[in-house]
Parts: structure tokens; sequence; C-alpha cells
């Protein structure tokens, strides 16, 4: 990789720190650069919309998220290069539009959950309940600290800190709210009382992938820590038919995301079929 992608990426990637992205955006987002620096074959100045299409081209073994991931930190790059005057021409356009295939609803069905329940130790048990009883991603399982308890006039709260740097505020049931305030100390003998629910052995919190991890081995092939996400945000619909409600609960900016994540069944399917055809 040529000097000049490294001081750009270092340059495009402080703008990025300054504007208060998280060090795990920072590390994605210096992995996808530097794999297009290796692979396209020439300077960012002298890189075409051409070149760049091409090279997307060939890579027919990607997962379609993964193309969307590469395409957005191409065109986000391209698009800052452009008007820092880093290079001439403006690429932020020149990859196509990459479609979204929309999977349906997948919560965890009653089994797997009483199963990996079973199955866990204390510390999995409740990164368990986090996921399922308050709809916290694995990422914000993993920062999650003993003070994001909060006490609400209906009762306790927690503080979430959200993907993007975005936090917003859950309720949370009263057993819930202990087992977070009992810190590492409730889940491992001699870990400690305050800070990082889950920490690490080396300082900080367990990483994002390692909690996945630890949880999707609970559970059969197919099923993962997000499935638990899923039943939370379907069961909360099901109990209140409000959707706006489970948004703010899960953090979607958008409601047509809570809505991919809230599965109807084949008696609620049915019922509106009764419900159109009258007696």
């Amino acid at each position: 990789m040529s000097t000049d992608w490294e001081q750009m990426i270092d340059d495009y990637l402080r703008s990025l720190a300054a504007a208060g992205q998280r060090r795990a955006t920072l590390t994605l987002r210096r992995n996808h650069l530097n794999r297009i620096a290796k692979c396209i074959g020439c300077a960012p100045q002298e890189v075409t919309a051409e070149a760049l299409v091409n090279w997307f081209g060939r890579q027919t073994h990607w997962k379609l998220e993964t193309r969307r991931a590469y395409r957005s930190a191409a065109r986000k790059f391209f698009q800052w290069a452009y008007a820092t005057g880093r290079v001439g021409v403006d690429l932020s356009d020149a990859l196509p539009v990459v479609h979204q295939i929309t999977p349906p609803p997948r919560p965890t069905p009653d089994a797997v959950w009483d199963a990996a329940l079973g199955a866990a130790d204390l510390r999995s048990r409740l990164m368990l309940r986090l996921a399922a009883e308050a709809g916290l991603r694995r990422g914000e399982v993993a920062r999650l600290q003993t003070g994001d308890v909060l006490d609400g006039v209906d009762g306790p709260r927690l503080v979430v800190d959200g993907k993007g740097g975005k936090t917003r505020v859950v309720p949370i049931s009263d057993s819930l709210a202990r087992a977070v305030q009992a810190g590492a100390a409730g889940h491992t003998p001699g870990a400690p009382e305050h800070g990082y629910l889950f920490p690490a052995p080396g300082g900080g919190h367990l990483t994002v992938q390692y909690v996945g991890l630890l949880i999707t081995r609970l559970m059969p092939d197919g099923y993962t820590m997000h499935g638990l996400r899923h039943r939370f945000a379907t069961r909360a619909y099901r109990g209140t038919r409000n959707l706006r409600a489970v948004q703010v609960l899960l953090g979607h900016a958008s409601i047509v995301t809570t809505e991919r994540y809230t599965a109807v069944d084949d008696a609620e399917i049915r019922a509106a079929m009764v419900a159109a055809i009258g007696d």
C-alpha cells in the first residue's frame, strides 16, 4: 500500500474520531480501506470510477452485508477526499446502490431460549437476559457498567450505550436491575463489584465478538444472540401493539427497521383473514 493511501486514510480516520466515532468503527473503516488500497493498484488520486466498479464487481463471493459495508466505506472516504481537496474527482456516487434484501424476523423460539438458559453459567445467563429481556445488542451488553442502572418513578431503568454512540434509556425489571448492580462479582467470584459488568482480563470490557461467541455456543446452529433481540421485539409488540414504543426500546432510527424485528405468527395471520371475510 502506498504512502499516499496510508496518509490519506490516517487523515480521514482522524476526521471521524473528531466527529466522535467509536474506536470499533474506526478499526472497521481502516480494515475496509486498507483492503481497497491494496487491491485497487494505484494511488488514491488516480482511482477512477471504472476501476472502483470493476474491483467491486470481481468480489462475487461477498455476502450482501459485506458489499454494503465496503461500499459505504469507499463512498464516504472518497466523498471526504474530494471535499477536502485531496482528490480531483468525486467518486462517492460511482458505485451502484446495493439493494437490501429484507430477511424475515427470526425471534429465538421458547425451546431454544429455555435450553440456552439451562446450559449457561451465571455470566452467560446474564448476557442472555440482557438481550432477551431488555433487547440489547451484543455490543451494548459488552459495554454495560454497574452505574448504568437508574431509579425511575415507575421502576429501574438502564442507560444503554447504543450503536453509533447513541444513548437510550430502557425500563428493566427489578430482578435484572439487581443483577446488573451486583457487578461482575455477582456472576464471577473474585471479580470487581463496580465498573464493567463483563470485564476483560487485561482491562476494559469483553469484546463484542467474544460476547456473541459465548452466547452462540449455547444455541443450536442457525441461532445467534441477535435472535434474542428479535424475540424481545416480537414479544413487546404482541403485548402492546405499540410499534413506536418498541422502536424506542430498541433504539432504531427508523420504524421501518423495527418492523423487520417483529414476527407475525400464523394465528395472527389467520385472525386477520377471518376479520377480512367477516361471518
